[in-house]
């Protein structure tokens, strides 16, 4: 069955409120942009009281294999208090970054349509040994990123 537009249109959306449900559940005070025209997904207040900036990026499971985790082509400039979720639905991981390690740990194409964009690869493809079918992993380099609560917001 094929995937229909509507449903792919909706996917980051749809992930957004998901990853916003989840900060819900843990206590996380989270406000929510009427217009996301500043790469703003949602606000949250800190129990300091201070604010972050949360931009919430999703890959579905219907991607092609091998790009489970590959967030590409985006623009990006250094941001105090400002964060990156980037959430892998075939994988199943989260990984969150501040604006600062996303600027370490990237790429910035140099050349092409994309030139001046930036890119993260989160997951290799290697083959099953036992099976020899190509299998995706997350990329151990990233994994002081990963993150299974948001506990990283919580001072």
């Amino acid at each position: 069955m094929a995937i229909s537009f509507r449903h792919s249109a909706g996917f980051g959306k749809r992930m957004e409120y998901y990853i916003i449900g989840l900060m819900l559940k843990e206590g996380i005070d989270c406000y929510v942009p009427l217009v996301d025209d500043d790469g703003i997904d949602v606000i949250i207040r800190k129990q300091d009281g201070s604010f972050i900036e949360v931009q919430i990026k999703a890959r579905s499971k219907d991607v092609i294999e091998g790009d489970a985790a590959l967030f590409a082509a985006m623009t990006h400039e250094y941001r105090a208090n400002y964060f990156f979720i980037f959430y892998s639905e075939r994988l199943e991981i989260m990984w969150i970054m501040s604006s600062e390690e996303f600027l370490k740990e990237c790429v910035t194409n140099k050349t092409g349509k994309n030139a001046g964009k930036r890119s993260i690869w989160f997951n290799g493809k290697k083959k099953d040994p036992i099976t020899g079918e190509p299998k995706e992993y997350a990329k151990p380099q990233y994994e002081q990123y990963r993150a299974n609560d948001f506990s990283r917001f919580y001072n």
